[in-house]
């Protein structure tokens, strides 16, 4: 039998948030060092969590399963039991019995009869301790008597830039799990250093490639085209500090050996560092914008999960994709390589205009930085033409010339609301760089010139050590919040009015709200505060600027109206043509 997946249990390094792998209640302890769980008289421990369920649904949709079994390890008398949960029907107990655990002799359950039942829902192990002097559980996994007639060769691609001590580490994780994991052998571990100074030393696990800076795109390209030549049947791309559990690989690995489909994907979710209880993103979809799939969901909360992960098993929006810091998938089914985007956009561009089955798993999920505290003038320029981008060359994203421009209107917009003027100069230097056509990218495929370009209108919107805060004002704030916003929206936040400048708000926000248009409104003067509040800086109405910006927008808008056609028309050849082999391999030398 190979392994499915492994239990999980709470780790320092990685998320220390127990209910996110186990729910106990009465007299119980857990040795985070050892990972192991004492259960007193009475108590129970079940995991039915999101890094210790067995999504049924899932696997047996997408991978050939001969049966189904759990296996237990610990000491003492105890009560198992295996659940299914399933969706809008009763649950079933699908195995419970009285038995004695020992040391070195895990006891497997044979829960193949859920097929009997529905092939739907979700599967979890409950233990009860019944002995008066406790009982231990220091793991267990899921297992199939399935043998793959073939086993995938992966190639798991990291792309780094003068991140030399995260890479590192990482690293030297990667041969630690590949030294004991039962498929390791197949396993081969590429660094990209585009920045020639991560001095990743070669092994038998690992090689590094010095690359041209060429951002992820340019990266994770040069690693399809390395771990296609060198013979891999599927390629891991991965960000550089591997902030997830190991298991991730183990679980991808044998979700695409046992995958009934070559097309089969994995797609890593998103937490959040801030709150590692929070889902960030399970996957998303792109319409407009970038939509992220069960956002907020409470990941310690047993009910949000299950309706998460049963809704995750249905059908997908049509634009769904997967983010590169945790992205697996099957060489031969790629027809497009990344388009030279630098970075932002890439990987949306990637899932949507190749052809794969993407699946999400639970678990299976990469621990972030707050994007809002990454966000930055040319963070935002990058978004703005992948987000046009994206529209202009992908057939189910077709929107009229106006629908198209309204994403950039809608960008440019937010940013002047809330008083960024050097952001939204930004955005309009993309939009008018996409208008250029993909020539442009690809002269242009190492940002260089436009990085010192915005680099050098950054004048205010810059992080500053924090001195002493500006006092704050409160005019509007005797106003209803409801008639706040309203005001705030029907003025463009005071943009319209004479005395806005002189009477409204002066505030601070914190990084929750510093990617927010309604917090903003109402307000004069904004403070922005980063997580750690050591950093701030202060942007200030200014009508003079809204409409310079505005003037702008209007000419650039005519002039995209006028030429949309054809600015489409070269998005569609030149696509095709910088997404190839051909090119990257020109371009990467």
């Amino acid at each position: 039998m190979i392994t499915l997946q492994n239990f999980l249990m709470p780790d320092p390094v990685i998320c220390t948030e127990h209910s996110l792998y186990f729910h106990a209640s009465g007299a119980f302890g857990l040795s985070q060092h050892n990972g192991e769980i004492w259960l007193g008289e009475g108590a129970t421990v079940v995991f039915d969590t999101y890094f210790n369920l067995f999504n049924l649904g899932k696997w047996h949709r997408a991978c050939t399963l001969d049966g189904l079994f759990a296996e237990i390890r610990g000491a003492g008398r105890v009560e198992v039991r295996v659940l299914q949960a399933i969706p809008e029907q009763s649950w079933e107990i699908l195995h419970c019995e009285v038995v004695m655990l020992e040391v070195g002799s895990p006891y497997l359950v044979d829960v193949s009869n859920y097929a009997n039942r529905s092939t739907q829902g979700l599967v979890f192990v409950e233990i009860k301790g019944l002995d008066s002097t406790g009982a231990t559980v220091s793991g267990g996994r899921f297992l199939t008597r399935t043998v793959p007639a073939e086993l995938p060769r992966l190639a798991v691609s990291i792309t780094t830039f003068k991140r030399e001590e995260q890479v590192r580490a990482t690293v030297a994780r990667l041969e630690d799990f590949l030294a004991t994991f039962e498929f390791g052998d197949q396993v081969h571990v590429q660094v990209v250093d585009n920045g020639n100074s991560a001095g990743i030393a070669p092994s038998n696990k690992v090689t590094p490639f010095v690359n041209h800076n060429y951002g992820g795109a340019g990266g994770f390209a040069r690693g399809v085209l390395e771990a296609e030549g060198a013979g891999f049947s599927h390629c891991l791309f991965m960000d550089d500090d591997a902030s997830f559990h190991m298991e991730n690989i183990a679980r991808a690995y044998v979700f695409l050996a046992l995958a009934l489909s070559r097309r089969a994907a994995v797609a890593g979710a998103m937490i959040n560092n801030t709150h590692k209880w929070a889902m960030w993103e399970n996957g998303a979809y792109f319409d407009g914008s970038c939509r992220p799939q069960f956002c907020g969901t409470d990941l310690r909360n047993r009910d949000e999960v299950f309706e998460m992960e049963h809704e995750s098993d249905r059908a997908r929006p049509t634009t769904f994709y997967g983010g590169w810091w945790f992205f697996a998938f099957a060489i031969a089914e790629v027809k497009h390589h990344p388009f030279p985007f630098f970075v932002r956009g890439d990987d949306i561009s990637f899932s949507l205009m190749n052809d794969f089955e993407i699946s999400t798993l639970n678990g299976v999920v990469s621990f972030q930085d707050d994007f809002s505290e990454k966000e930055s003038a040319q963070t935002l320029y990058l978004d703005l033409r992948n987000h046009l981008i994206q529209h202009l060359v992908t057939p189910r994203l077709h929107r009229s010339a106006l629908g198209t421009a309204q994403v950039a209107l809608r960008f440019i917009m937010r940013s002047m609301l809330r008083f960024h003027y050097e952001s939204a100069a930004a955005q309009m230097l993309a939009w008018k760089d996409v208008m250029a056509g993909p020539q442009f990218f690809d002269a242009n495929i190492d940002m260089a010139a436009r990085r010192a370009t915005i680099k050098e209108m950054m004048k205010t919107e810059v992080w500053q050590e924090v001195g002493t805060l500006p006092p704050e004002r409160r005019r509007l704030t005797r106003l209803p919040r409801k008639w706040r916003t309203r005001l705030g929206l029907w003025t463009l936040n005071g943009h319209l009015v004479p005395f806005s400048a002189r009477r409204w708000d002066r505030v601070v926000l914190g990084m929750a709200d510093r990617g927010l248009v309604y917090p903003a409104l109402g307000a004069t003067q904004i403070t922005y505060l980063n997580t750690a509040r050591d950093k701030a800086y202060t942007v200030t109405q200014s009508k003079r600027a809204f409409f310079a910006m505005a003037w702008q927008m209007t000419k650039t808008l005519t002039r995209f109206l006028r030429e949309f056609d054809s600015i489409k028309a070269a998005y569609r050849e030149g696509y095709d043509a910088q997404t190839t082999r051909a090119y990257w391999e020109r371009r990467l030398a």
